[in-house]
């Protein structure tokens, strides 16, 4: 398999940008905690998906679903996003090929956040990370790399490492993203719909792009953690 160029391109630009933000923590020039305070609600105001301004129409708004999944919330939110796309990009990138899959992953991630402002469209919280980008990532995997086996950490099976058939952790990790969607209350959290429109829009879009009979079967020692995206 070819070096994943453009997966490991996308990981170290959002690592990179999330480094130099005010969100990190690491850049001294931000002065107190209260100065710290504004200079990342300014970051997330400038750079994230606000439903409200988005469908507004505004043009500078609509360039937001393009940068929101570069900015992320914490380091946990970076680290757990930046796993899955470690995992499942590689070798989706191979399948697309690198441009396709840049490609592939602002237009599903546009899309994702596009449903989230639609269904929340009087909103003016904030929407930040690459969690519907790389949700799709997962749904085009599933069409493409249904047999795969990966390794997978379940909390509840007290961390033990153990292999899945990729297509019985992807329909997992959809199940409850789509529990916690119909449990989540208003006002800000996780974007649930998001994900789950990441993940529908990836899957059709392979579908559509690669015969059913034309899908690989391949297998990948690339472990998984428990962050989801």
């Amino acid at each position: 398999m070819r070096t994943p160029v453009a997966t490991y391109a996308l990981i170290a630009l959002c690592c990179a940008l999330f480094a130099v933000s005010p969100v990190s923590g690491l850049n001294p020039a931000h002065g107190s905690a209260e100065q710290l305070l504004e200079a990342q609600s300014s970051y997330f105001a400038r750079w994230g998906v606000v439903p409200a301004e988005l469908l507004s129409g505004s043009p500078r708004a609509l360039l937001t679903p393009l940068t929101a999944p570069f900015v992320h919330g914490s380091w946990l939110h970076l680290l757990g996003n930046m796993l899955f796309l470690y995992v499942f990009g590689a070798m989706t990138e191979e399948r697309m090929g690198r441009s396709g899959f840049v490609l592939f992953y602002l237009g599903t991630g546009y899309v994702a956040l596009l449903v989230y402002a639609v269904a929340n469209a009087e909103s003016a919280q904030t929407l930040v990370g690459a969690s519907g980008a790389i949700s799709a990532v997962l749904g085009a995997f599933l069409h493409l790399f249904p047999r795969a086996r990966v390794t997978s950490l379940f909390p509840f099976l007290f961390f033990v490492p153990l292999r899945f058939p990729a297509w019985a952790v992807l329909v997992f990790w959809f199940a409850v993203q789509w529990v916690a969607a119909q449990n989540a209350g208003p006002g800000p959290g996780v974007a649930y719909l998001a994900h789950l429109a990441g993940f529908t829009t990836g899957f059709l879009c392979a579908w559509g792009r690669f015969r059913p009979g034309a899908r690989v079967r391949a297998s990948t020692a690339a472990s998984e953690g428990e962050g989801k995206p």
